[in-house]
């Protein structure tokens, strides 16, 4: 009865799939044809029923820029980023988005080894660099076979020598894998969706007017209370914002 249920299952998936495939090809036609709201409708029905992948929200978010909605098309490449690092037409096509906003925030100056590693650390996803980290773990143990049983001594510096190498890339690249996975879990960037949002320095409407957001700018949610959100900006500057008015990447 298992084995019923499990092909039943399996069968469903696939036609799912198939279906969802064929929602997406409806949805690029709409786009190509310049039927932009539609192809929106199209995308944003098959995020419904929980398939997502970074080409799905690329998409979505080209038609939404297409359409004039600028802080949904922000969002959606923000989203895409996080399932395709490395795609280089959806970064282009986010920093395209980002200099049509109103807000010009300078960005805190990063320490040039911290921006290299992490630009690294963005030319993978989650899953590549954990396949890599299993690779490097493999020929460690080639390696260590070398050193502790092969009697040339020529081979045995190698193995230990490129053991400690794959050791140390063993680490990085798990470490990497973690990091885009987090990304992926703890969504605590945000998008502003207000045309005009007030940052107070409170978490109340009666707190003290800090700085003014309009629609489009990323933020980073740093803690909440209640309805209210403290967020920080590219530069460093804190304040309080409801809730209501950003969308969490």
């Amino acid at each position: 009865m298992k084995y019923y249920i499990l092909l039943f299952t399996l069968f469903l998936s696939i036609f799912s799939l198939k279906a969802q495939g064929e929602r997406f090809d409806e949805g690029n036609q709409l786009y190509s044809d310049g039927k932009y709201q539609e192809a929106i409708d199209t995308y944003s029905a098959i995020l419904t029923t929980g398939v997502e992948s970074g080409d799905l929200y690329f998409n979505l978010a080209n038609a939404y820029y297409k359409n004039g909605e600028l802080a949904n098309a922000i969002l959606n490449y923000e989203r895409a980023v996080l399932l395709k690092p490395h795609d280089k037409d959806i970064k282009y096509n986010l920093e395209l988005a980002y200099s049509q906003t109103t807000d010009k925030i300078e960005s805190v100056d990063e320490f040039f080894i911290s921006k290299w590693v992490q630009d690294l650390r963005n030319k993978a996803t989650s899953d590549t660099w954990a396949y890599i980290g299993i690779a490097c773990f493999l020929f460690t143990m080639i390696c260590a076979s070398l050193f502790f049983f092969v009697n040339s001594v020529i081979l045995k510096k190698a193995g230990f020598y490129l053991g400690i190498g794959f050791i140390i890339a063993t680490g990085v690249t798990l470490t990497f894998s973690n990091s885009q996975k987090n990304k992926l879990m703890i969504r605590n960037h945000a998008i502003v969706f207000s045309p005009s949002l007030t940052v107070k320095s409170s978490p109340n409407t009666n707190g003290t007017e800090i700085f003014i957001l309009h629609e489009g700018t990323k933020v980073e949610i740093i803690s909440s209370l209640g309805q209210w959100k403290e967020i920080q900006i590219a530069d460093g500057t804190v304040g309080w914002v409801e809730e209501s008015s950003i969308t969490v990447i």
